[in-house]
């Protein structure tokens, strides 16, 4: 192997975090947290993936608080759930030893179909505007955050980082992309305010740049925070590059760890960072409600463009923020080949975050390390990503339908 591949998987610090390799499990939300609760479903999940070589696991989309939900199986950060998570992260680290566990703090902002809202009445963003999410589920509409809810918001960052340290995590993720609560924000197609945190991007930046205040606050110096953040929100009149590239330098200035730079918006345009065959029919088939599943006929063509799958496809606009910035910088895109793994570290970035090459092959650092001739399998049909609120949640249909063919022959 060459050195670049060694390299790879060599151990390496994330901040002051002492990782056995340098391939981390990207944040996707999974669909195995049943009445928001963290059980067998997530649990097993996450330990195929660190039993397979991984040096550290993120759990995605771990909300804030409970209206952070896009919907209410989603998991938020609670007491009500710390004897949960601890042993989550206990025996994912009993699995593997000297494995971390990064968790990702979220919250959905306008996006959502969350009909147990607990603190409010219907969604909220940085604007008033039409809720295309939860039309189908009776919340059409999402109102303009006050000063008041925005305070609260950060508390609830900051909260969520508290328990995530107490519960045995490594590390905190914040989602600052795919237009989420704090990308709407950032984005001056959901962003129309007209106060301090409104108008100019240094205003739009005010609210991620007090959450990462506030989350380092919770955590202290030495626990790594990571920052998700779009390159472009792929759509007229949302945030472009040039923007994108001075908001990655606040974050750096704001005392940022890490940056994994990623592109779209799951209300927009997510084919931006999946790539490969849309998204549609499969959510159109698990999809139960009558009113969804029409909207996703009409409008899903529309909403999921076709974007050819190549290899490494953020990779030239993330080197252009690796050259802007002094903070780690941690690779996510299309990296599915050992060529591509190559290729990144040679490209100088420290740590490479993998989705679906694991949802296909949890064991992918281990069955890389071992054969130079190594492939992952993932042909990028997106199928995976369809099935979030199906039974069970996601898996790889390729991988049962192999097992299926296999059965079959013997």
């Amino acid at each position: 192997m060459s050195e670049y591949i060694d390299k790879a998987f060599s151990p390496a610090r994330l901040g002051k975090l002492e990782l056995k390799n340098r391939i981390i499990k990207a944040a996707t939300y999974e669909g195995k947290t049943p009445d928001g609760i963290p059980g067998d479903l997530l649990l097993d999940f996450h330990r195929e993936v660190v039993e397979g070589g991984t040096a550290m696991t993120t759990i995605g989309y771990c909300t804030s608080e409970a209206d952070g939900r896009i919907n209410d199986q989603m998991m938020w950060m609670h007491d009500g759930i710390r004897d949960q998570l601890t042993h989550m992260n206990s025996e994912l680290k009993r699995a593997a030893p000297g494995v971390k566990i990064s968790g990702q703090i979220t919250h959905c902002g306008n996006f959502s179909k969350n009909r147990k809202l607990q603190r409010l009445k219907r969604p909220l963003g940085p604007s008033r505007q039409f809720n295309m999410l939860g039309a189908p589920a009776g919340l059409p509409f999402a109102g303009a955050m006050k000063t008041s809810d925005i305070d609260h918001l950060v508390q609830t960052y900051h909260d969520a980082a508290r328990i995530m340290k107490e519960t045995g995590f490594d590390a905190a993720e914040i989602h600052f992309s795919h237009g989420y609560g704090l990308s709407q924000f950032i984005s001056p197609k959901t962003n129309r305010r007209t106060d301090e945190y409104g108008g100019s991007l240094a205003n739009r930046m005010r609210l991620p740049l007090r959450v990462l205040e506030a989350v380092r606050k919770a955590v202290g110096d030495d626990f790594p925070i990571l920052g998700k953040i779009g390159m472009t929100d792929g759509i007229k009149g949302g945030l472009q590059f040039d923007e994108a590239l001075e908001a990655a330098v606040m974050f750096e200035q704001g005392g940022i760890d890490a940056l994994i730079c990623s592109g779209g918006t799951s209300s927009f345009n997510p084919m931006v960072y999946f790539r490969g065959d849309t998204l549609d029919k499969g959510l159109i088939e698990v999809e139960k409600n009558p009113i969804t599943k029409l909207g996703l006929k009409i409008i899903g063509p529309k909403m999921f463009r076709y974007y050819p799958y190549e290899e490494l496809y953020f990779l030239e606009n993330a080197k252009k923020i690796r050259d802007r910035v002094n903070c780690q910088m941690v690779y996510i895109g299309g990296c599915t080949d050992l060529e591509s793994v190559e290729n990144v570290m040679k490209e100088g970035f420290d740590f490479i975050q993998l989705g679906r090459p694991l949802i296909k092959d949890p064991a992918f650092v281990n069955n890389a390390n071992a054969d130079p001739n190594y492939k992952n399998g993932c042909i990028h049909c997106n199928r995976c990503a369809s099935l979030i609120e199906a039974p069970g949640g996601v898996y790889c249909p390729l991988n049962r339908e192999e097992q299926a063919l296999e059965v079959k022959a013997s």
